[in-house]
């Protein structure tokens, strides 16, 4: 395997430019004018992220999401809040976010803080799921042991038909967290190897930039 992975390619490229005296004050910004670049440069489903948490005994957990909005408070995502990604929210809300667009050989990660969005944002998102997604929440069973792919289907079938008699329903178990973020770095790679690396660190109501070496 050792052999097969070595010779696997990997910043091939061709990458695009990174100017980094010319980004903007705000992470924020930078990261929606990457985002929508890997959005025009057609990457498959470029909102995927994975969320790092910590679990109760300390170890780490991570998992792929998806961004669910961005705005000044920062990123959105949601899940069950009694699955293990809201539990371990609940109990540490300190997580990271991690995107990497391939293509573009460019990578961004965030530091920060998790709290739950208003309940009116949380309800708009949930009303916004598709049939079989909004079952899946009111089921209620995330990551716990299932006996049998019969089980599942008739379980979810069963809120299916619930839901189309009240389709404005939503799960007060679901959950709606918004990052807030106090360390965003952006990474370009680079074919040579000289990747420019752009680190963001919040101070107060600040934000000081600075580069870092590959």
């Amino acid at each position: 395997m050792k052999d097969v992975l070595r010779a696997l390619p990997s910043l091939a490229g061709p990458f695009p430019d990174f100017d980094m005296t010319t980004t903007p004050a705000d992470p924020i910004e930078l990261f929606g004018v990457w985002l929508q670049d890997a959005i025009n440069a057609g990457i498959q489903e470029p909102h995927t992220m994975v969320l790092s948490t910590v679990d109760e005994t300390g170890q780490p957990d991570a998992r792929v999401l998806i961004l669910k909005n961005l705005d000044a408070r920062g990123w959105h995502f949601a899940t069950t809040g009694n699955g293990p990604k809201g539990g371990q929210i609940e109990a540490n809300p300190n997580v990271s976010l991690t995107f990497y667009w391939s293509p573009l050989g460019r990578q961004v990660r965030i530091r920060g803080r998790a709290f739950k969005a208003d309940d009116h944002e949380r309800d708009a998102d949930f009303l916004a799921r598709s049939a079989a997604a909004k079952a899946n929440v009111f089921a209620g069973r995330q990551s716990q042991p299932l006996s049998s792919r019969q089980e599942l289907a008739e379980t979810l079938a069963a809120y299916e038909r619930v839901l189309v008699e009240t389709p404005d329903r939503v799960s007060l178990n679901w959950a709606l967290f918004i990052v807030s973020p106090h360390e965003v770095e952006f990474w370009q790679g680079a074919k040579d190897r000289r990747h420019h690396r752009l680190l963001y660190t919040r101070e107060n109501a600040i934000w000081r930039r600075g580069q870092l070496w590959p």
